[in-house]
């Protein structure tokens, strides 16, 4: 910008204000002197992190942006609330079915209520199924409620444990019995059939070797001969 262009500009920017629009604003006329020492305070006040040269420089040159100065709040990082560790919940014995909970009847609606899913889930179990569909969806299937069997094992003392699946976990099951016994039978090394209606379906434990939760988006191979 050119001299004289920059001397038209303070000219400008620095005059008094007509009367009328002094009236109007109710404000005092000031001069011209008293206009230039309030019109850079003020811009010192809104571009504090601007040198007094760079104010010039944009007062000048450039159209001026006003800021607004504010303090960035900083983000508090909220920590999520931890879930109690293994050690934990065996202390407070959070999975610890209670002596007097231990009969068989008290769990006889849970396994009604898991043939039902089964039904539901398995589109009704009609006579055409094939076998093949159920005892995949019965891989992935909530287990809480199965009568299941102890078919094979290489402990015989298991084989012929017969009652309803507790409690899943990891690497065993939590099976009463209608003699009202709390068996844990582990998953590894042991065959387990479920009757589902008119199929019966085997189960090698050590192919389900997961929680309930993860079992069920597993992607199961069919295999032609499992050992224990």
């Amino acid at each position: 910008m050119e001299e004289g262009s920059s001397g038209k500009l303070d000219h400008v920017v620095y005059r008094q204000l007509p009367p009328q629009t002094a009236a109007l604003l109710d404000i005092q006329p000031q001069g011209s002197k008293e206009a230039e020492a309030f019109v850079k305070a003020f811009l010192k006040r809104s571009l504090p992190r601007k040198s007094e040269e760079d104010i010039q420089d944009r007062l000048h040159r450039k159209a001026v942006v006003l800021e607004h100065p504010h303090k960035r709040r900083k983000r508090v990082k909220r920590r999520r609330g931890k879930g109690f560790s293994a050690k934990q919940r065996r202390e407070m014995q959070l999975f610890e079915i209670k002596p007097e909970q231990q009969r068989y009847e008290i769990f006889l609606p849970l396994h009604e209520l898991w043939k039902q899913y089964i039904r539901d889930l398995c589109n009704g179990l009609r006579p055409d199924a094939q076998p093949q569909m159920i005892q995949t969806k019965l891989l992935k299937a909530d287990l809480h409620g199965a009568l299941v069997t102890v078919t094979k094992s290489k402990c015989p003392s298991y084989v012929g444990i017969t009652g309803i699946i507790l409690q899943e976990m990891k690497h065993v099951f939590k099976i009463i019995t209608e003699e009202n016994k709390l068996k844990v039978v582990p998953k590894l090394n042991n065959v387990f059939s479920v009757e589902i209606g008119d199929f019966v379906s085997y189960i090698y434990g050590s192919k389900i070797q997961f929680r309930a939760s993860e079992r069920s988006a597993k992607k199961f191979k069919a295999r032609g001969t499992i050992d224990l």
